[in-house]
């Protein structure tokens, strides 16, 4: 008996020891609300980020939330097939403490380490991407002064896991890295019940109105009302406003034409000049500006800007006397 049970401990044992690790690494919902992350229960974290389409240069983000003690934490990355960041921030705050940057062609793990003064609520966010068509893992191990979220829900109720697949415009087509086209599954197909024609309503006939006896009796009583009495109780008749008065003055002064003043005499010299033609020019010296004689004319320069001339051949008589 002790020959045939013993082959079976062993593998009991081997089945344990290959199991132990899958025991120790959690996976949990990925949450993508930085104000809602996901509570880290155990030392270790396992998630995945899904392929996009091509042309598609988003980041996916994953948010998982612990608590540091006092002393150093210690965080060790290791990922596959991923590009992208690790940044560890103070909850609240959002002060950044470690950040690790993910290469897709580096898969050996990554370890930083950060010295906690007090007990601090942490936020680790894991931004990153794949750049083939394949999925990236990641798997974060905590050590040091961590300390995991014990009760509460995994997930916040308003919050939904991140999407396996990603998103995609409706009308656009995916491919590959490589620029193959991937065939969408045909839609199911859907029944559509056609909708009974809606009968229309009878219309109810409009009742026709009786003239009412009782509209014609205002207009009756109307003719027959007397005409009210009016008083025969004198008014006083309105005096005359004086300033009504003395308005109608102004205006008549206004619109009254004031006579144009009297020219002045004009006194003083004058110049007389009397050419063959019988042209007599008999104005005030006061007027004229300057007489010249240019080129055989007569230049009469008056003060209103006006000139004269006069050929000096027809000119009879010319003289300035008082």
């Amino acid at each position: 008996m002790d020959v045939f049970f013993l082959p079976v401990r062993k593998s009991a044992i081997l089945l344990l020891v290959a199991f132990l690790p899958l025991i120790a690494t959690s996976s949990f919902a990925q949450s993508i609300d930085p104000n809602a992350p996901t509570p880290v229960r155990t030392n270790s974290v396992t998630g995945g980020i899904a392929a996009r389409d091509l042309g598609d240069a988003r980041l996916t983000d994953h948010y998982y939330r612990f608590t540091g003690t006092p002393g150093d934490l210690m965080i060790t990355v290791q990922s596959k097939n991923l590009n992208g960041d690790v940044d560890v921030f103070t909850a609240g705050s959002l002060r950044p403490l470690i950040k690790i940057t993910l290469y897709a062609e580096l898969a050996t793990p990554v370890t930083k380490g950060i010295y906690l003064r007090k007990r601090e609520d942490l936020v680790l966010r894991i931004q990153a991407r794949t750049p083939s068509d394949e999925e990236g893992t990641y798997r974060l191990f905590f050590g040091g002064s961590f300390e995991p979220v014990t009760g509460g829900p995994d997930i916040a109720e308003t919050e939904t896991p991140a999407p396996e697949t990603p998103g995609r415009t409706p009308g656009t087509r995916r491919v590959t890295s490589v620029g193959a086209r991937i065939d969408e599954p045909a839609p199911p197909p859907s029944t559509e019940v056609a909708a009974a024609p809606t009968p229309e309503p009878t219309p109810e006939p409009t009742p026709v109105e009786s003239p009412s006896p009782s509209r014609e009796k205002p207009a009756e009583a109307e003719g027959e009302k007397p005409a009210q009495a009016r008083s025969t109780r004198g008014r006083r008749p309105a005096g005359r406003r004086p300033a009504a008065k003395t308005r109608d003055t102004t205006t008549a002064e206004a619109t009254t034409p004031k006579p144009e003043p009297e020219p002045e005499p004009e006194v003083g010299p004058r110049l007389v000049i009397e050419t063959l033609d019988g042209t007599l020019i008999n104005r005030s010296m006061s007027s004229v500006r300057r007489v010249t004689v240019e080129n055989g004319l007569v230049v009469i320069l008056n003060r209103d800007g006006t000139i004269n001339r006069v050929a000096l051949a027809n000119v009879v008589r010319m003289s300035i006397s008082p």
